[in-house]
């Protein structure tokens, strides 16, 4: 099964949705759709992932990577909406205490650091 990628702005951030499953077919997919939106420049991606009801250690290893390709170049990536099957997949790893984890994508959006126009920075 393919993975399905879609994006839109978010408030202060990009958020990539994800559906399908997280695995050794498909993780590629995940990077090379998050690595366009480090090349295009966005900085702070929220992955939705509510679509995602599984996933192994190679669509894990595709967060990390691009985790550190986004804070590298002064970003963060984000989780949001993550199903239970896959929330303990990033808590028995503690990939959880390094990327931030929300419980929705409006709780991801609410925590995009500083350039929001509300506070005009």
């Amino acid at each position: 099964m393919d993975l399905l990628l879609s994006v839109r702005p978010g408030r202060g951030c990009t958020v990539l949705a994800v559906r399908g499953e997280l695995d050794m077919a498909t993780s590629p997919q995940l990077r090379e759709g998050l690595q366009r939106l480090v090349d295009a420049g966005d900085r702070q991606v929220v992955v939705d992932m509510a679509g995602v009801g599984f996933m192994d250690s190679s669509g894990l290893g595709a967060l990390v990577v691009m985790f550190k390709a986004l804070r590298d170049v002064g970003g963060r990536l984000s989780l949001a909406a993550v199903q239970p099957a896959v929330r303990s997949v990033l808590t028995v790893t503690s990939v959880d205490r390094v990327i931030h984890v929300y419980d929705s994508v409006q709780a991801a959006e609410a925590d995009v650091p500083s350039t929001d126009h509300a506070t005009g920075r």
